[in-house]
C-alpha cells in the first residue's frame, strides 16, 4: 500500500508540474502567433526577416485554406524527398565514422514518411543503421519541421474559428517559421543543455570499444544524442537515437531526466489548449477542452497502472508479486514511471518509450493502443492533438444540437453540412486505414510471416503497428518484425494517409468557419465551457473509439486478457 501511495503521489506531482509549465507557455505562444510583442523579439525578429528575404516570402499576404493546404503539401513532399535521398546517399556523405552504407530503398521510404509525418516509427536500430549526418541533417531537422507543421495547422484552425467573415486563415510560411524560431528551437536548446548536464551524450566521436569488468569486449555507440533527444520529446516525435529509445542510459540516464522527458512530451500539447483559449478570446473554451483531455488521461493511466501493478496471475501464483513483475521495464524507473511514460507517449503522438509495450499485460497494452486508435486526441501530438480534439468538439456540438432540436453552434458559428462532412472524414480516414491495413496484414503471408507470438497477441502486434502508423505515434509492439518490404511500404502509406487525411479536412473546416458570421447566443445555445460539455466531449471520444474498434480489440487484447486470467500466455 505504501508503494501505491508513493506512485500516486509521483503522478499527482507530475500533473501539477505539467500544468504549471504549460500555462505560461500557452500564453506566450498566443502572443507569438497573434503577432504580439514578446521578450525574444530582438533576437528572433532579425533572423525571421532574413529567412523571409532569402526564401522570397511575402509575409503581408495571407492564404485561403486551399493555398495553405497546397503550400503545406508541397513543403512536406520536398521534406520526404530530402530525407529519402540523404539515406540513400549516406555511404558517401560526411560524419559517418562507422562507415554505414546506404539505407535500403523500402526502409528509406518508410523512414522518410515516418519523420515527415511526425510519426518517427523506426523499423531499424539507429546506432546500427544511421550515420551522424543522417541523424542530424535528415531526422533531427525533420523533427523540427514536422512538429512546426502540426502547430501551424492548429493555429490556422484557431484563426478560422476566431475570425468573422474572413477569406484567409494565415500564412503557412509565417506560422511554420515562428513555430520553430520562437517555440521549438529555444526550448530544445535549453532542454538539450539540461540533458547533457545529466549525462546524455553529445559528440561526433567514433564508437568506443571497451573492456568490461568480466574481461569481455563491448562497443559503445556514440553520437549527437542530446540535440536529437530534446526535439524528439518536445516535438512529440519519439524517434530514438538508439534502438532501445528512452530506456537507453545514454538517452535517459537518471530518474530526473525521466521526469523531465515525460514533462517535455506533453508540455506543448497542453500549452496549446491555453493558447487556443487566448486566441479565440475565451479562455474557458481552452480550459474545457483541457479538462476533457485530463479526464481521459487519468482514466487511461489508472487502467494501465492498475493492470501492471496486479500483473500476471500465473506469476503471482509462483510467488512473484505485481510490483516485482518487471518484464520489459527498466529497473531504474519501476512500474509507476514505466506506466506513466507509456500512457503519456501514446496519449501524445510521441512514441518514445522507456519500457517495452509488447511486455505489458494485455489490458495494459490495450489502453495505449486505444489512445492511438481514437486519433491521439488526449493531449495528442504538437498541434495535431488539439486540432484532432477540435474535430471531436464539432461532433459533440452537432450531437447536442440534435438532442435539443437546434442548429449546432460553436464559438458563435453554426456547424453545418460542410463542417460535419469534413469532421467525419477526419475521424473515419485514420480509422479505416488502421482496420483495412491490419486486415490486409492478417490475411496475407507477407503480413503474418513477421509475427513473433501466436494467437491473439500476434493480432495485437499487427493492430498496434497500424494504429501507431496511422495515428502518427511511432511506438511498437516489438514482437513484430516490421523491417520487411511489406510492412515498410504498408506502414509508410498508413502514416501518410493518417497525417494528411486529417490535416486536409481540418484546414477545410478552418476555411469554412472563417467565412461564417457570428451568431448571437440564444436561450437554446449550449454552453461549451461547462462541466457537462467536458463530460460529453470525453464520452463522444470514448464512444466513437469503442464503436469503431471494439470488434478488433475483442479479438486481440480482450481475448488475451481473459486467457491470461485463465493461466495461458503467448
Amino acid at each position: 500500500m505504501a508503494a501505491i501511495n508513493t506512485d500516486i503521489l509521483q503522478i499527482i506531482l507530475y500533473l501539477l508540474l505539467l500544468l504549471l509549465l504549460a500555462v505560461p507557455l500557452g500564453r506566450y505562444m498566443a502572443r507569438v502567433f497573434s503577432g504580439e510583442r514578446t521578450l525574444f523579439d530582438p533576437v528572433f525578429k532579425p533572423l525571421e526577416g532574413l529567412i523571409y528575404r532569402l526564401a522570397g516570402v511575402n509575409t503581408g499576404r495571407e492564404m485561403n485554406w486551399r493555398e495553405y493546404a497546397a503550400t503545406l503539401l508541397v513543403f512536406n513532399f520536398l521534406g520526404i524527398v530530402a530525407v529519402y535521398l540523404i539515406q540513400r546517399l549516406q555511404g558517401v556523405l560526411p560524419f559517418n565514422p562507422q562507415h554505414f552504407s546506404a539505407v535500403p530503398p523500402d526502409l528509406a521510404f518508410n523512414t522518410a514518411a515516418s519523420y515527415m509525418t511526425n510519426t518517427n516509427w523506426q523499423a531499424y536500430g539507429g546506432e546500427r543503421t544511421m550515420s551522424y549526418f543522417t541523424q542530424m541533417a535528415a531526422l533531427t531537422v525533420q523533427n523540427f519541421l514536422s512538429a512546426a507543421t502540426g502547430i501551424a495547422v492548429v493555429v490556422a484552425l484557431t484563426r478560422g474559428l476566431a475570425r468573422r467573415s474572413a477569406k484567409t486563415i494565415g500564412n503557412f510560411w509565417v506560422d511554420l517559421t515562428r513555430g520553430i524560431l520562437w517555440v521549438l528551437l529555444p526550448l530544445s536548446l535549453l532542454f538539450a543543455l539540461v540533458l547533457v548536464s545529466q549525462g546524455v551524450i553529445q559528440n561526433l566521436s567514433p564508437y568506443l570499444t571497451v573492456t568490461t569488468l568480466e574481461g569481455g569486449r563491448q562497443t559503445l555507440a556514440m553520437g549527437p544524442v542530446a540535440s536529437q533527444e530534446a526535439i524528439k520529446l518536445l516535438g512529440t516525435n519519439g524517434g530514438g537515437f538508439f534502438n532501445a529509445n528512452s530506456a537507453h542510459p545514454f538517452e535517459n540516464p537518471t530518474p530526473l531526466t525521466n521526469l523531465l522527458e515525460i514533462l517535455a512530451i506533453l508540455v506543448i500539447p497542453v500549452a496549446l489548449t491555453v493558447t487556443f483559449g487566448h486566441m479565440v478570446g475565451n479562455r474557458r473554451q481552452g480550459l474545457a477542452i483541457l479538462a476533457a483531455m485530463l479526464l481521459l488521461f487519468v482514466l487511461a493511466l489508472g487502467v494501465v497502472y492498475g493492470s501492471e501493478h496486479y500483473g500476471n496471475p500465473t506469476l503471482r501464483a509462483l510467488g512473484v508479486s505485481g510490483p516485482t513483475a518487471m518484464e520489459g521495464k527498466e529497473v531504474r524507473f519501476g512500474i509507476a514511471n514505466s506506466t506513466l511514460f507509456a500512457t503519456v507517449t501514446t496519449a501524445a503522438s510521441c512514441g518514445a518509450v522507456n519500457a517495452m509495450h509488447d511486455s505489458l499485460t494485455p489490458l495494459g497494452g490495450l489502453i495505449p493502443m486505444l489512445q492511438m486508435m481514437v486519433g491521439e486526441v488526449v493531449f495528442g501530438g504538437v498541434g495535431s492533438g488539439l486540432y484532432g480534439m477540435l474535430v471531436f468538439v464539432i461532433l459533440t456540438v452537432f450531437i447536442v444540437g440534435l438532442m435539443v432540436g437546434r442548429t449546432p453552434e460553436y464559438l458563435g458559428k453554426k456547424i453545418e453540412t460542410r463542417e460535419m462532412k469534413m469532421a467525419t472524414l477526419a475521424v473515419l480516414i485514420p480509422a479505416a486505414t488502421i482496420l483495412l491495413g491490419s486486415g490486409l496484414a492478417a490475411a496475407t503471408r507477407a503480413g503474418t510471416a513477421s509475427i513473433l507470438n501466436p494467437g491473439p497477441h500476434g493480432l495485437n502486434e499487427i493492430l498496434y503497428a497500424f494504429a501507431s502508423g496511422a495515428g502518427n505515434n511511432g511506438s511498437a509492439f516489438a514482437g513484430l518484425n516490421a523491417n520487411t518490404p511489406f510492412y515498410n511500404i504498408a506502414l509508410g502509406l498508413a502514416m501518410l494517409i493518417g497525417r494528411f487525411g486529417v490535416i486536409l479536412p481540418v484546414l477545410a473546416i478552418a476555411g469554412s468557419m472563417a467565412a461564417k458570421k457570428a451568431v448571437p447566443p440564444g436561450p437554446g445555445t449550449f454552453q461549451t465551457t461547462s462541466l457537462l460539455f467536458t463530460g460529453l466531449l470525453a464520452a463522444v471520444v470514448l464512444i466513437v473509439g469503442a464503436l469503431t474498434f471494439f470488434p478488433a480489440l475483442a479479438l486481440g487484447p480482450v481475448v488475451e486478457q481473459l486467457l491470461m486470467l485463465a493461466g495461458k500466455a503467448f
